[in-house]
């Protein structure tokens, strides 16, 4: 319950149309380095490189596939600029933006379970 209405999701039952892409979404935002992705293209990255100094540990073939990922599902755009050398930008699309708006309660929500739990 949040204050003193109860907490309903949006649908009327697990079995109905929204469960499935729903699930899906879940699937696709809970994928190992896909978070920490989408926070550093909200950060300002845009380079392969940027992405790289930021996210600690993903290996570039990982990042790569990640961010084909993305491009497929419409969250990350790719600019190819005819430059020398070629360059290629990764910047989030308008439905990238409003996913992380709509993960920011989560985020949220998450810091102040941390911090309840002393981590």
């Amino acid at each position: 319950m949040i204050g003193t209405q109860p907490l309903r999701l949006e649908r009327s039952s697990i079995h109905d149309d929204s469960c499935p892409s729903f699930q899906a979404a879940l699937e696709l935002i809970g994928r190992r380095w896909t978070g920490s992705i989408l926070s550093a293209a909200a950060q300002g990255a845009r380079r392969f490189g940027e992405y790289r100094a930021v996210i600690d540990g993903i290996s570039d073939r990982l990042l790569a596939q990640r961010l084909r990922e993305l491009e497929t599902e419409g969250l990350i755009e790719r600019t190819v600029i005819p430059s020398t050398p070629v360059q290629i930008r990764y910047d989030l699309s308008t439905e990238g933006q409003a996913l992380l708006r709509a993960l920011q309660p989560l985020a949220h929500w998450s810091i102040q379970r941390s911090a309840r739990q002393g981590r």
